[in-house]
């Protein structure tokens, strides 16, 4: 089994066996890797099981692949090598946006491909790439089975006043509502969280999946109830190049004084926002904590003020919290992001012991303390992994 995350400047993937891992637990990938920096400098990387570099590759210019569906085809070449005999019963793909109707886990044919390209327009930053991904990979192995997952898919139990925007009803039976993203994420933590810390899993919990995407989830007994997230992958928490919240009457002043259509506020919501914008400096959070220029140090303290603004927000739809865990490649990594997003919470009986937060454990709240504070590894490829496994044991159960 193959997972893959495509998107706009990479491909993620891991190789599964089918039997590796007892049922409900992430099964351990045989090899894992990435192809990052599409249409610039593209770099191949891979390791094995054990954690042994099985690929390091950089790529001249003229060599590299430039999208998604070329890279594709270099991973493939590279696997079969790499895996001599190897036979695919099923490639599962992280797909962004599932809509109104696609809430679980399901095998791709033409009509649902079509449906999901209408999407395109609610994550204009993944979908296409993810679609793409299926395109290619079924081109590729028209033999395995395409199983799309869905990042949306966690948060379908939101109740409706979470859900609901206050514009006419008539849109919101149309799908204009809040569908929430990084469900695949939250997921993996909410099943990972039952094995760490089981006598709050069930509870309240608040979680923050920052990356170059960013946002937070509210979880009452291992259910999505809220998500800073909304309509697009846009709303909520700044991220590396995207806005986050912003007043509607911004957009609207854009396009009246400035002349911006669609298309420029596209790039400028999406693109040249987020910790970018900010800082005129870059996305990266780790070249924004090394700098000394003041902007750096802003744009980090906007980032860090957002969080503790939606952790209140998270605590008021929950009715109080439990835990509070950080994932994601700056929530997993950064010692400053988590000490300062959670300074002077203690209100609410959160806090960090620094010792605690900048060593190797997961759990980093003081002994005792009321608020559990964890930072947990996510792993979306393992929660596409098991998607697929089960989809797949239910397909041969109804054979």
């Amino acid at each position: 089994m193959l997972t893959l995350n495509a998107g706009s400047s990479s491909l993620k993937f891991a190789l599964f066996v089918l039997a590796e891992g007892p049922k409900g637990r992430p099964m351990p990938p045989r090899l894992r890797g990435e192809i990052e920096g599409l249409g610039a400098a593209v770099h191949f990387s891979a390791k094995d099981a054990a954690g042994t570099k099985r690929l390091d590759r950089h790529y001249a210019a003229e060599e590299a692949p430039a999208d998604a569906e070329a890279a594709l085809r270099i991973l493939l070449d590279w696997l079969e090598g790499e895996v001599p005999g190897l036979t695919l019963a099923a490639i599962g793909h992280r797909v962004v946006h599932g809509g109104i109707h696609y809430a679980a886990p399901l095998i791709v044919d033409d009509k649902i491909l079509a449906d999901l390209k209408t999407l395109e327009p609610l994550a204009p930053l993944h979908q296409p790439f993810n679609l793409d991904g299926i395109a290619a990979a079924r081109a590729a192995h028209p033999e395995a089975l395409q199983i799309a997952c869905f990042d949306t898919a966690f948060h379908r139990a939101h109740p409706w006043e979470n859900d609901v925007f206050a514009l006419p009803r008539a849109l919101y039976d149309e799908g204009v509502r809040r569908y929430g993203f990084h469900g695949l994420s939250y997921e993996f933590i909410t099943r990972r969280m039952r094995q760490i810390a089981p006598e709050i899993a069930g509870g309240r919990l608040i979680v923050a999946h920052l990356g170059n995407g960013a946002s937070m989830c509210a979880i009452r007994d291992g259910v999505s109830v809220g998500s800073s997230m909304g309509f697009s992958a846009l709303d909520g928490l700044p991220m590396g190049t995207r806005c986050g919240q912003i007043d509607p009457g911004v957009l609207l002043y854009l396009m009246q004084e400035h002349g911006y259509d669609a298309k420029r506020l596209t790039t400028l919501l999406y693109k040249e926002s987020g910790l970018k914008g900010l800082s005129g400096i870059t996305h990266d959070m780790r070249t924004l904590e090394a700098s000394d220029d003041p902007r750096a140090a802003e744009a980090i303290r906007y980032f860090d003020f957002r969080i503790r603004r939606e952790i209140g927000a998270m605590a008021a739809i929950l009715g109080g919290v439990d835990g509070v865990v950080f994932t994601g490649g700056i929530g997993e990594n950064s010692t400053r992001v988590r000490a300062e997003a959670t300074a002077g919470m203690d209100w609410i009986g959160i806090a960090v012991d620094p010792a605690r937060n900048a060593g190797p454990e997961m759990e980093i709240s003081p002994p005792g303390a009321k608020v559990r504070v964890f930072k947990v590894p996510t792993d979306e490829e393992a929660m596409i992994a098991r998607h697929v496994s089960e989809v797949l044991e239910a397909r041969g159960a109804a054979a």
